[in-house]
């Protein structure tokens, strides 16, 4: 393929540059005892069937252990209005405050895994870890997704779809918070077929 013009580059040396990402806050511990929350970007879906994601921590962080130890954490999703929060208890070490009570997040029991969910956030995943690999500056924790909670304000009534847009979710950007604002198209709409109008119809 010939370009009609040049594109110029820089070259950089080989970075983290693969953006946006989600910013979820990870609940980990137990509901009944001790608990925290890590704020982290390093997260993804690894596998659909079955469903399973990751997320990536650095050995230091004080999540870590807790993670490491009971083998659960919940990925909670964020939004606009908890853009302070998520930011905040990236921050702040769980050695030294009480993330909930100091963001005034409510924790609330799940189902599968015995770390508290955060109420606040529209969509919680309950995950069990099935591996841990060690990828350089971070270990990479497997789990498999167990169970999703909906917060019912944002599911259709009539089609029982969930519409994470109505929670005005953000996402994370080189050391940038963003919130999501615009609908482009559905999975293949670049290779639909669009419908032939029938004639005498307008």
């Amino acid at each position: 393929m010939t370009l009609k013009r040049e594109i110029k580059k820089e070259t950089w040396k080989g970075g983290t540059m693969i953006y946006p990402l989600p910013a979820p806050m990870i609940t980990c511990g137990d509901i009944d005892g001790e608990y925290n929350i890590i704020t982290i970007a390093w997260t993804g879906i690894i596998s659909t069937d079955p469903p399973r994601c990751y997320i990536s921590i650095r050995p230091h962080r004080y999540s870590y252990e807790m993670i490491r130890k009971s083998g659960e954490f919940i990925l909670n999703l964020t939004t606009s209005k908890l853009a302070f929060a998520t930011d905040w208890c990236g921050v702040k070490s769980g050695k030294d405050v009480d993330k909930f009570q100091e963001m005034k997040l409510t924790p609330q029991r799940g189902i599968e895994v015995k770390a508290p969910l955060i109420a606040e956030s529209p969509i919680n995943l309950e995950c069990r870890v099935f591996d841990i690999q060690k990828m350089g500056s971070h270990d990479m924790f497997l789990a498999d997704i167990l169970r999703i909670h909906a917060t019912e304000e944002y599911i259709n009534k009539e089609t029982g779809a969930f519409n994470l847009n109505k929670a005005d979710p953000i996402c994370y950007s080189h050391g940038k918070y963003y919130s999501l604002d615009k609908f482009i198209g559905k999975f293949g709409f670049s290779v639909k077929k669009k419908r032939k109008k029938k004639k005498g119809k307008k």
